[in-house]
């Protein structure tokens, strides 16, 4: 065991007195140093930094990320030259971003967005977040507008529904010639300018007529793709039935190799209406043997051009028609056509055609300001006839106006109804 030493004993006035406790050490040198004293403050300053900036990081990101407040799927429209902050005001009148703009202003800045921003037509989602609707802004994602062009429209009537369309914008400078247009169904933008989709249109109308003329059957009476284009526009007005282009074109490919004049009801409308496209009355029979660049029923071959702008399908009809030897056709008072290779069979369709029309008039009772229906569409005349007076019961067609077009769907402008025959004198 060891031993304590002994304690001194102290008197009662040293007991009385505080104990002397020693002073601390003396800081060095260094530490005392200006230089150490702001290091210590800038990296206190860095580590506060640090967690603020990663404070607000883990705040941002939940904010851009975050379900927004849009309740149903919405079409907004950023004009042009429009700021960010008038693009935050239109985003938040529309309900697409909640009344915080600041967060607007923050995601775009965190997201290096500040120069991408477009204008432009947006359809935004449900609950879409503020990193969904900037980014579908600079990527610029605009609404694509659906815009169908019936097939058998001419030029001047195309161009008549684009101004027409509010979607686009601009004016088309001239008419473009007749046959250049597909007709077919686009996607634009809204503001995209008309003079862009005449191009498109156009561009499109060249692609599909080089790729149809390369394959093309080798004996087709039609020398250059201008006349294919013609024959095509034909073809279009005389039917709108698909299982019947080929045929049609059959009976037009074997007249023109026979050196037998079309006789095809719709040049002879052209020839008097121009771009107009439709008479809106029946042929007269003094205008069946006037004289006309257009009236096949005068001149020899095709016309000078095309008398519509035809579709993709007739195209490819007029390319390759069907193997006959049908040199006619009439309506057959169903929606089609009755095909032949001799004019006696054909005169017996057209009198099995007026049988019919009789019957009809017989059980249907029409008033008496009702306006005359048209009469079936053929090529009835024997080539010996083509240029003689028609006779009481000679074809005559009258033209209706445009329907409407219908996404997916074709529209015939001008289409006969084979129900009477009307002629005017």
């Amino acid at each position: 065991m060891t031993e304590r030493p002994p304690i001194s004993p102290r008197s009662p006035r040293a007991a009385l007195e505080p104990e002397q406790v020693p002073p601390p050490p003396k800081r060095s040198a260094r530490a005392r140093s200006p230089l150490v004293i702001a290091g210590n403050a800038i990296i206190t300053l860095v580590l506060i930094g640090m967690l603020g900036v990663g404070g607000i990081y883990i705040y941002g990101k939940q904010k851009i990320e975050a379900p927004g407040p849009l309740q149903e799927d919405r079409i907004v429209n950023i004009p042009a030259r429009a700021g960010m902050s008038d693009i935050a005001e239109i985003l938040q009148r529309e309900g697409v971003i909640d009344d915080n703009r600041w967060a607007f202003y923050g995601g775009v800045f965190a997201l290096k967005a500040s120069a991408g921003l477009k204008p432009g037509e947006y359809a935004f989602q449900k609950n879409a977040s503020l990193r969904d609707v900037i980014g579908t802004i600079v990527e610029g994602k605009v609404v694509q507008h659906l815009v169908t062009i019936p097939e058998g429209l001419t030029s001047e009537q195309i161009v008549a529904r684009l101004s027409e369309n509010e979607i686009f914008s601009g004016t088309i400078r001239e008419i473009p010639r007749e046959g250049t247009l597909l007709p077919e169904t686009y996607k634009f933008p809204r503001g995209t300018s008309r003079e862009q989709v005449i191009q498109r249109m156009q561009q499109a109308q060249k692609r599909v007529l080089a790729e149809i003329w390369e394959h093309r059957t080798p004996d087709t009476p039609v020398k250059t793709p201008e006349q294919l284009v013609t024959l095509a526009s034909i073809i279009e007005k005389e039917t709108g039935r698909a299982d019947e282009r080929s045929r049609v074109a059959a009976v037009f490919a074997n007249r023109l190799k026979q050196k037998m004049k079309l006789q095809s009801d719709p040049t002879i409308i052209y020839g008097l209406v121009g771009g107009k496209g439709t008479l809106g009355r029946p042929i007269r029979r003094s205008e069946i043997a006037q004289p006309s660049p257009y009236n096949t029923y005068v001149i020899d071959g095709l016309p000078p051009g095309p008398i519509a702008n035809p579709g993709r399908a007739s195209l490819e009809a007029a390319a390759n028609p069907a193997r006959t030897r049908d040199l006619f056709f009439v309506a057959d008072g169903t929606g089609g056509h009755s095909f032949t290779e001799t004019y006696e069979q054909h005169q017996k369709n057209v009198a099995r055609l007026r049988t019919m029309e009789k019957q009809i008039e017989n059980d249907t009772a029409e008033p008496a300001d009702d306006p005359p229906q048209s009469p079936p569409q053929s090529t009835s005349q024997p080539p010996a006839a083509a240029t003689a007076p028609p006779a009481a019961d000679a074809d005559v067609v009258e033209e209706k106006p445009a329907a409407k077009p219908a996404p997916r769907k074709r529209t015939r402008p001008g289409a006969t109804n084979p129900s009477r025959n009307t002629i005017q004198q």
